[in-house]
């Protein structure tokens, strides 16, 4: 059949496509070109097994005469030599594959020869099963006008049970878990953050400001200022929690450890988001920004009639304390309501835009 990867075609399929009247099995000519090969190369080999015997016989003859062998001598000995042992090897290889497809031949041209027993069916495509196990349905449906329904079972056909096709089926399974929904963290951000490495951090606090700064004539008093300064400190505090799992079920499952991790994390990083904004102080609780921060004043004579009325007048509060308002802190309530202000009346626009 003309080279080595022959013996992979179905043997069912080679005997079907053979003429009935043609004498003989299914072979593999590559066995011959092997068989060449090694054929010239045991000639080779016995052609150079006299000249090396004639190399020996120089050799020792000069060892006899002067003692000792020429340089030409033994570069065409080791050459010799060296020839010899990849010449056996060559045939010991080209032996071993030939015995190989020799045994090939065998075993198909058997199975040929009895009726192709023992090779495996070739599957039917489902238009040849359609084709040649419903031929005559097909025909009869054709004779009766090709109306209404035709139905056919196809044999051998892959089912999902055992033995078939239902060990390949499996159901497909979403890994990642469908979680409860997790509040933004927007609070701990607003506020620097550094590390210790001990439970209490002192601190100095500013607590007196009186600036006399003023221009005086020359030859003047400069008037007097005056600065002060406590000493303060603060507890650190411990925020955390912890769940109960068996070392079984942290072993059967790494996505679960991570999923543990994360919303303990997420739990801890909640509660430090809360503590900074509204902690009082008390307790084990941390001194928030709502307890530390001066109570909202109205500034005289401006209007305070709404909650936009009073986000600006709480910027002003700040600015005349010498501080920037960058962040705005709000319930989601408090919002809504400020988007969904009308200017009145009968005039249906917002007054803070479209929301």
């Amino acid at each position: 059949m003309g080279n080595m990867k022959m013996p992979a075609i179905d043997v069912a399929a080679l005997k079907a496509a053979r003429p009935v009247h043609v004498l003989g099995a299914v072979k593999n000519d590559a066995g011959m070109d092997l068989a060449a090969t090694l054929k010239l190369v045991q000639d080779q080999l016995t052609e150079l097994t006299p000249k090396l015997q004639q190399t020996a016989e120089q050799a020792l003859n000069e060892a006899k005469r002067a003692g000792e062998v020429s340089d030409e001598t033994k570069a065409a000995a080791d050459q010799q030599l060296t020839v010899q042992t990849q010449l056996g090897k060559a045939v010991q290889s080209l032996t071993t594959k030939l015995e190989a497809i020799e045994a090939k031949n065998l075993d198909l041209a058997q199975s040929v020869a009895g009726g192709g027993r023992g090779a495996p069916q070739a599957p039917m495509s489902l238009g040849q099963a359609v084709v040649t196990e419903g031929a005559d349905q097909i025909k009869s449906y054709l004779k009766a006008g090709a109306s209404g329904t035709m139905a056919f079972d196809v044999n051998a056909a892959i089912t999902t049970a055992d033995g078939s096709g239902g060990g390949l089926i499996f159901h497909e399974e979403e890994r990642t878990p469908v979680n409860m929904s997790r509040r933004r963290l927007r609070i701990a951000s607003l506020v620097s953050q550094g590390r210790t490495g001990t439970n209490l951090v002192p601190y100095r606090k500013q607590t007196l400001r009186n600036d006399a700064t003023a221009a005086i004539a020359e030859g003047g008093a400069y008037p007097e200022s005056a600065f002060g300064w406590s000493a303060a400190e603060t507890r650190v505090k411990k925020i955390g929690a912890h769940t109960n799992i068996t070392e079984e079920t942290l072993n059967d499952s790494a996505l679960l450890q991570s999923e543990i991790d994360g919303e303990l994390r997420y739990g801890v990083d909640l509660a430090v988001d809360e503590q900074v904004l509204m902690g009082d102080g008390t307790g084990e609780n941390l001194h928030g920004l709502i307890p530390n921060a001066t109570a909202f004043v109205a500034a005289a004579g401006l209007p305070d009639a709404s909650h936009i009325d009073r986000l600006r007048l709480a910027i002003l509060q700040v600015t005349l304390a010498d501080y920037v308002a960058d962040t705005i802190v709000l319930n989601p309530t408090d919002w809504t309501m400020i988007e969904l202000m009308k200017v009145g009346g009968t005039d249906g626009r917002y007054v803070f835009g479209n929301p």
